[in-house]
């Protein structure tokens, strides 16, 4: 009878779990947010459809806020609308252009930001662009996911205002994503019809993500695409995406993270190493494996020229593509190079 009560229990569960719908497929992984939190999401209940049909209510027109910093205000945001608020801020038509996109359940305060912006003010003038789609990125991951396409093509439009309001060229911008915020900078870098100098994928999010979809990121997504895989095949995705793709300490988990149940600190660690590359005197140098498969093995045969990860000015117009291995200290400074 006791057996019987605890099996009752078990199918009750399942069905309340999936809606109600026992034979619905169910696939519970536990995806940490950008703060390190672990939630359980059902990614096998839902397909994610790739066209406007889901009309969320998030507007990326409307709710996305893009916040400025320069030299001149490396603290103080200065929040850009239309032409005349670019006009009375501290940008510089003449200085690089770098976006910093978040990625799920977090906003414009997710460190990344912070840590990256920081980086680049140190070594020289740049304008730095937080991009903040947090009414599209706190809510379910199934939501969020689906939003990115839409902030993607925000982004875009802004990039499209920009240049109409300033003159800057596509040569002088980069997109930097981390997870979902990857995906979103390269939607954004596909609006540019691939004309942006650089897209930088930190850990591209992997829960429905697969390479190939419209609203993934891509090689052709701008000049020079580089992703870095720090939790491939757990929160990133175990496909390497871009036209150079890093795997530091083999891509899926990171020394220094302990047992690290959900992968949150090894995801954490690819806009942490995207940051230490930008002005870091030692660089992330890496060695370019035979293949992919051989690689997410733990393995790398040397084949071509190795190159540095990351890093400010990108590899863009050096050559770099495939697949590159590196080691890591357990703790910043992570370089060894």
């Amino acid at each position: 009878m006791e057996r019987f009560f605890l099996l009752a229990v078990l199918l009750y569960t399942s069905w309340h779990l999936a809606g109600g719908h026992p034979l619905r497929p169910v696939r519970w992984e536990l995806i940490p947010d950008g703060n390190g939190f672990l939630r359980l999401v059902n990614i096998a209940a839902y397909s994610v459809p790739e066209d406007d049909s889901m009309q969320p209510l998030f507007d990326p027109h409307a709710d996305i806020i893009y916040r400025l910093f320069t030299r001149s205000n490396p603290t103080e945001e200065q929040v850009l609308t239309d032409a005349e608020s670019v006009q009375s801020s501290n940008f510089n038509p003449n200085h690089p252009t770098r976006f910093t996109i978040h990625g799920w359940s977090n906003d414009g305060s997710h460190f990344m930001n912070q840590d990256i912006r920081d980086e680049f003010l140190r070594v020289g003038d740049f304008n730095i662009i937080t991009v903040d789609w947090g009414v599209g990125a706190k809510t379910n991951y199934i939501t969020a996911r689906s939003n990115v396409g839409p902030a993607g093509e925000g982004v875009s439009g802004f990039i499209d205002r920009l240049i109409e309001a300033t003159g800057i060229p596509h040569d002088n911008i980069y997109i930097i994503g981390f997870s979902l915020g990857a995906h979103v900078a390269g939607n954004a870098g596909k609006g540019q019809q691939g004309k942006i100098n650089t897209v930088i994928a930190l850990d591209p999010a992997g829960p429905l993500f697969s390479a190939g979809q419209d609203s993934a990121v891509s090689p052709t997504d701008g000049q020079y695409v580089e992703t870095i895989m720090t939790n491939a095949g757990v929160n990133g995705i175990n496909t390497a995406l871009g036209q150079a793709n890093f795997y530091p300490n083999w891509g899926r988990s990171q020394p220094g993270c302990g047992t690290d149940i959900g992968g949150s600190c090894a995801h954490n660690r690819a806009p942490m190493f995207y940051a230490e590359s930008i002005s870091s005197s030692t660089a992330f140098t890496s060695v370019r494996c035979a293949s992919h498969d051989e690689l997410l093995e733990g393995q790398c045969t040397p084949s071509g020229d190795g190159a540095n990860m990351g890093g400010q000015p990108s590899n863009f117009g050096r050559g770099v593509n495939g697949v590159f291995h590196l080691s890591t200290n357990e703790e910043a400074p992570f370089a060894l190079g």
